[in-house]
């Protein structure tokens, strides 16, 4: 998103919040109502007043000004809001919440500064970072006025100022961070961005809370490409990993052979196992070279057809 846009659409929230706060600067509901009453207050004493029609002008008169004083001399702030008034350009107070009063013609509220939690939306579009891939980024800024006087003085335009500034230290951020921080440590490069703003808008009398990193969007020829190398990282681990099992499988079979050279018998003993789980389930029948069972020590044939039968005999 360009500055242009950007202040267009601060503008454009602004020049609405100026519409709607313009209004309350010159009248208000409380100012009109008594206006109001006055000049009812006027009608009703007029008719005492009516023996000479100069007596009824003249109260009709007094009515008119002092409503008319009412309307523009009555203020009023809402809780979370300050009035800054000027008396003859120059400001002499802030006022508020609630109700105060002023000297028309010679005071004037110029702003109605809101003092809640702001948030602003700011994106850093094709912005490349310290290894020169180009992002875009997508940030939040928290931030309130505590300082209206300031705020007014000091900036023209605090709401596109802050917009413009959170943009300026993103861009500036991504720059100098690499693409890995980016995308694993958001909550630090936010903790960044909120201290550099903090830094910048502090003299306007703004103090910005927090800076949250919403989205980091890569283009997608780069998104693919790291799908691709995590897929090939995955394969190589599980390759790394099969050949550390057979290179231990490897290595147990090696010791094994060592016990079974070392004792013959235990060789013996160890194929005859193997024999009795080949052939303990009935109707199985397992052909085993003669060498094999003369190796065995099981006495031929018979031996063997003894083995069998042992084997398959209920209990």
């Amino acid at each position: 998103m360009s500055f242009p846009t950007i202040a267009s659409r601060v503008g454009i929230g602004a020049f609405e919040e100026d519409v709607h706060g313009g209004a309350r600067r010159h009248a208000n509901r409380v100012s009109v109502t008594a206006a109001m009453i006055v000049l009812l207050a006027g009608v009703a004493v007029s008719p005492f007043t009516a023996q000479t029609t100069k007596g009824t002008a003249m109260t009709m008169a007094v009515s008119a000004l002092v409503a008319a004083f009412a309307l523009f001399a009555i203020k009023v702030a809402a809780q979370w809001e300050k009035a800054i008034v000027l008396r003859f350009g120059k400001i002499i107070a802030s006022r508020g919440p609630g109700i105060f009063m002023v000297i028309p013609i010679v005071d004037e509220v110029s702003h109605l500064v809101d003092q809640r939690m702001r948030v602003t939306d700011v994106t850093a579009e094709s912005t490349l970072t310290r290894d020169t891939v180009p992002v875009n980024v997508d940030a939040i800024v928290f931030w309130t006025v505590w300082d209206a006087q300031k705020a007014v003085l000091e900036v023209s335009d605090y709401l596109v100022a802050v917009a413009l500034s959170a943009q300026t230290a993103l861009r500036e951020s991504i720059g100098r961070a690499e693409l890995v921080v980016m995308i694993t440590e958001r909550e630090r490069l936010g903790e960044e961005l909120q201290r550099i703003l903090d830094e910048k808008t502090n003299p306007w009398g703004i103090t910005v809370h927090s800076v949250e990193i919403r989205d980091v969007k890569l283009p997608q020829g780069l998104e693919d490409a790291m799908s691709r190398q995590a897929q090939a990282e995955r394969e190589r681990q599980a390759r790394i990993i099969l050949g550390t099992a057979e290179t231990e499988i490897a290595a147990r079979f090696v010791a094994a052979g060592d016990e079974y050279a070392a004792h013959p018998i235990a060789l013996h003993l160890r194929a005859m196992n193997m024999l009795y789980e080949a052939i303990k389930e009935k109707g199985s029948m397992v052909i085993v070279p003669s060498s094999a069972v003369e190796t065995m020590g099981l006495g031929g044939l018979a031996g063997l057809t003894a083995l069998a039968n042992t084997t398959n005999t209920p209990r």
